[in-house]
């Protein structure tokens, strides 16, 4: 998986920008895996149309039985050949048999949107696999188009062991390994252009993060965040940081116009760490969905991602560490590990949970710095309201903190309310300096801090 970029301390944010987030969560896809004592397909097919505002799933193989569950359900499938036959599909012949066996009985009544070729091929170190990949890919793609379905694309999901960081971990400067760079990636960019189908990947923060600045790579603060030094943009989280990277190494390549989907992401509820908790699980796949809707990266702003989280299920059956175990936005008797919003409120999609501020008993409060720079406070309420789960509405015209509309009353408002949420530790009061932790309650009038 990709090594995590080098880490520096301090943040700089020099533009403003508007961000605007959806009231509830629309659309997010999920891995559906299968590796333990699992309610059947035609349960979870329906439980995921009817209680959940989940609208895709991918699977990790072509189960006809899963196919089948999703028939007429309107929820979008992406099937995944299997690593082991990729071979074998490089020829046309064995290419179009398989469209025949495996896509065309269930398509369109089950709508399959992805053929993903196998799942992260070049981290197998297969050299005749990955040598088969993207002629199994245009052989797949030729028989579809063949058989008249032209509304399926191919693709194949590849782990961020793709990408070669720097010295400088700078995300501008991202690019593919140089084993894989001219001979495998840049061909198969050049297919994914040509058929109009997304480049996948598989960004997970979990694999790779520095454990003496976990609070990076779950979006919570404080921690220490990444300024790229060639474009100045600060990276406050990890997850952007790669994605990022990804869309540099593209570019470079002169791919940058790919379109790019996230086969997999997420957090466990559990593993044999501390980091490991319903609560920051959570907290991470909120901010993915943030992502997912239109938030977008710095080198991507207000880009919106197709996302794939992992997974739908704890998967009791897998091997290895208690991580492999925890993955799942919810239990096989459908009971929600944590809540990102994602269950349905009569019919409708619940609005994604913000964490509760703690109480403000005991008089401490977060203000900023006489000394801060009307650029620095700015970017300070620019930055918290673009994290979620602290309400700007009140600094907004016509909000209770709007008058006096001054830029310094409005940033200690919501530094505050962000230092309430965070459980008013001194550290998430910091904000690059500007912030100042103070014992005497600032509210004004109607504006309750």
């Amino acid at each position: 998986m990709a090594k995590a970029p080098p880490f520096i301390s301090f943040l700089l944010f020099s533009a403003a920008v508007l961000f605007t987030f959806p009231a509830a969560i629309s659309s997010i896809g999920v891995n559906y895996g299968t590796l333990g004592n699992l309610p059947p397909p035609t349960q979870v097919a329906n439980f995921l149309k009817t209680q959940t505002s989940i609208d895709s799933v991918k699977i990790f193989n072509v189960d006809p039985n899963i196919l089948r569950a999703f028939a007429g359900t309107g929820i979008s499938v992406v099937v995944t050949v299997p690593n082991g036959d990729i071979p074998a599909l490089a020829n046309g012949m064995q290419a179009r048999r398989w469209v025949s066996a495996n896509i065309l009985p269930f398509h369109p009544q089950t709508k399959i949107k992805y053929i993903s070729v196998g799942n992260e091929i070049l981290l197998t170190g297969d050299n005749n696999t990955i040598s088969k990949l993207l002629p199994a890919m245009r052989t797949i793609n030729s028989a579809l188009v063949r058989a008249g379905v032209r509304d399926v694309k191919v693709t194949t999901a590849h782990s961020l062991n793709i990408i070669a960081y720097d010295l400088h971990g700078a995300p501008s400067r991202g690019r593919f390994r140089p084993v894989w760079e001219k001979s495998i990636l840049a061909p198969i960019l050049a297919f994914h252009r040509q058929t109009k189908s997304p480049f996948m990947v598989n960004p997970y923060p979990y694999f790779g993060f520095d454990p003496k600045n976990v609070n990076f790579a779950i979006f919570r603060s404080p921690y220490k965040a990444v300024r790229d030094p060639f474009t100045r943009k600060i990276y406050t989280n990890m997850y952007d940081a790669l994605m990022d990277s990804t869309y540099s190494a593209m570019k470079a390549l002169g791919y940058g116009d790919v379109s790019i989907v996230v086969g997999e992401t997420g957090w466990p509820s559990a593993c044999d760490a501390p980091w490991c908790s319903p609560a920051n699980a959570a907290w991470f796949n909120l901010n993915i969905i943030r992502r997912a809707q239109g938030q977008g990266t710095p080198l991507m702003p207000k880009r919106r991602f197709e996302t794939y989280i992992f997974g739908l299920f704890n998967e009791e059956g897998k091997p290895g560490p208690t991580a492999e175990r925890n993955w799942g936005l919810f239990r096989s008797d459908f009971s929600p590990v944590y809540d990102v919003g994602l269950l349905r409120g009569g019919g409708r999609g619940r609005p994604a949970p913000a964490l509760p501020a703690p109480s403000t008993a005991g008089g401490k409060w977060c203000v900023a710095k006489s000394g801060a720079t009307n650029a620095q406070l700015q970017a300070n309420i620019n930055w918290v309201c673009s994290q979620g789960g602290v309400d700007c509405k009140p600094i907004q015209a016509g909000g209770s903190c709007f008058n006096p509309s001054s830029l310094r009353m409005h940033a200690s408002f919501v530094m505050n309310a962000y230092f309430q949420k965070n459980g008013r530790s001194d550290g998430s009061c910091h904000f690059s300096g500007t912030g100042v932790v103070v014992r005497s309650n600032p509210s004004n009038g109607g504006c309750k801090f």
